[in-house]
């Protein structure tokens, strides 16, 4: 039996599959961090640099990932200087960005695809960068889990260990960035952030260590990316939607295995 994968190209299912682990890796400390929602919510943020760049002509995807690494430093400087928690402030951030989106947009054409994703052709340069971006979140967490961990465990501790939690904190949130506008093409601005949550959910309800709570989240994302994009091509869905939906029929399959133990 043949997959039909006509609608993308090897160039868009190899980003696809890299953007799925490097979404399901950096999840599952997006989880143990608490950010399920502030996770959902951070996407958000690259809306109104999507609607600038929509309103003159840009590339949104450049105006989304630039609107996503001010949006990171903002919650990395207000968390530190107010002592509020990540998820905290993503959501001021959130509901601001929101609405200076909604202002800006207006009835563009790209507008649907902007919101729940839609694949065109990448260009060579646009794959070898989100190749390379993709790789850099990948080595990143797993070069760094120990360190990411002892930092949620505690910050005293990791202090000893001679890590500066503020560097990784900081080096965190520029990655959880980078990794939206990873995804924006394939799942939009709205349903990104759950790309990287339900995976890193789905693994917490299998795993029993640190390293099959990383891999199954990693297995777990691509899976919801591979079979959503064969979901859209055999029932010509938006592709963002039908990630998620298997996303989260993986997940319920997992509350099953959970009951069964």
């Amino acid at each position: 039996m043949t997959i039909p994968m006509d609608n993308f190209d090897k160039l868009s299912i190899i980003l696809a599959v890299l953007t799925a682990v490097a979404s399901g890796l950096l999840g599952s400390f997006a989880l143990m961090r608490r950010m399920a929602l502030a996770g959902d919510a951070f996407s958000h943020i690259a809306l109104p640099g999507i609607a600038l760049a929509l309103l003159f002509h840009v590339n949104p995807i450049i105006g989304g990932a630039v609107a996503l690494i001010i949006g990171a430093f903002i919650i990395w400087r207000v968390e530190k200087l107010s002592g509020l928690n990540t998820e905290a402030v993503t959501g001021v951030l959130f509901t601001v960005s929101l609405a200076l989106g909604a202002l800006t947009i207006g009835q563009d054409h790209e507008l649907v695809d902007t919101l729940f994703g839609g694949i065109s052709k990448f260009s060579v340069y646009e794959f070898i960068i989100g190749v390379i971006v993709a790789l850099i979140i990948i080595i990143f967490v797993i070069y760094r889990r120990h360190a990411l961990v002892l930092s949620l465990i505690s910050k005293d501790l990791a202090k000893t260990a001679h890590l500066s939690t503020e560097k990784l904190e900081w080096q965190f949130l520029l990655l959880f960035a980078l990794t939206v506008v990873l995804g924006l093409k394939f799942l939009g601005v709205l349903l990104m952030g759950s790309l990287i949550i339900i995976p890193a959910a789905i693994a917490r309800n299998l795993a029993h260590n640190l390293n099959s709570l990383l891999i199954i989240s990693a297995l777990s994302a691509v899976l919801a990316m591979v079979g959503g994009m064969i979901l859209s091509t055999y029932f010509a869905l938006q592709l963002g939607p039908a990630i998620i939906i298997v996303a989260g029929g993986l997940f319920v399959l997992s509350l099953l295995r959970v009951r069964s133990i």
